[in-house]
């Protein structure tokens, strides 16, 4: 009858509007979703740029100090004194002839003047972190001050961080000594050449990395 047919009729209708609202329901939750997704996207881009250019100021700071600390160390002789850039450090490389006596920790007048001249670049440029490494050769040592080549290379790291505390005003906080002994070696310890060249303290220079972990821990 007719009233069946209207009320089937009528049914229809608010199907097809139900259908019809929920579709418009999923297509905002799907355009808010998408939404979400552009602005997470933009905001990643933000921090990649942001991080790039932290990166490659730092970069730059790294290129300006070793050119800097070359024209600073020029009166040095290469088997002396090296400057170069790895892994986005500045490493100035002084051997044993320049710093140290054999078998002694204390550093020798010369060393004590290319520690001044690298202090004083290091003190102008406040954002370079300072790691001093002491190295040997694989010859033993055993002396009534030093047990091994461990313990000597650690005594002579200790002793150019004081220096450069104590005599040229480097914070502390920017210093650290570390000993590497003969376990580190740069050339082959099987000739004369070789272990001279191993018998070394490494001065390593890094921009601090403050702004790069905050921008990867935000």
């Amino acid at each position: 009858n007719s009233e069946d047919l209207k009320k089937r009729y009528n049914e229809l209708i608010d199907k097809s509007i139900s259908q019809t609202e929920q579709l418009n329901m999923a297509l905002k939750a799907k355009s808010d979703e998408l939404a979400m997704k552009e602005d997470l996207l933009t905001e990643r881009e933000k921090a990649l740029k942001e991080m790039q250019k932290v990166i490659a100021r730092q970069d730059s700071i790294t290129k300006q100090l070793n050119s800097i600390l070359r024209n600073a160390l020029l009166g040095f002789n290469s088997d002396e004194l090296s400057v170069e850039i790895k892994n986005g450090k500045v490493y100035v490389s002084m051997s044993d002839i320049l710093l140290f006596k054999s078998g002694s920790a204390s550093v020798e007048a010369k060393g004590r003047e290319a520690l001044k001249l690298l202090a004083d670049v290091l003190s102008k440029n406040t954002d370079i972190d300072i790691l001093v490494e002491g190295h040997t050769d694989n010859v033993p040592i055993k002396t009534s001050v030093y047990k091994d080549n461990w313990d000597l290379s650690v005594a002579r790291a200790t002793s150019i961080v004081r220096i450069l505390s104590e005599e040229y005003g480097i914070p502390p906080t920017r210093l650290t000594a570390s000993g590497k002994g003969e376990y580190f070696p740069k050339a082959d310890n099987e000739t004369a050449a070789g272990r001279a060249k191993n018998r070394r303290t490494e001065i390593i220079l890094s921009p601090k990395l403050e702004e790069i972990m905050q921008l990867l821990t935000n």
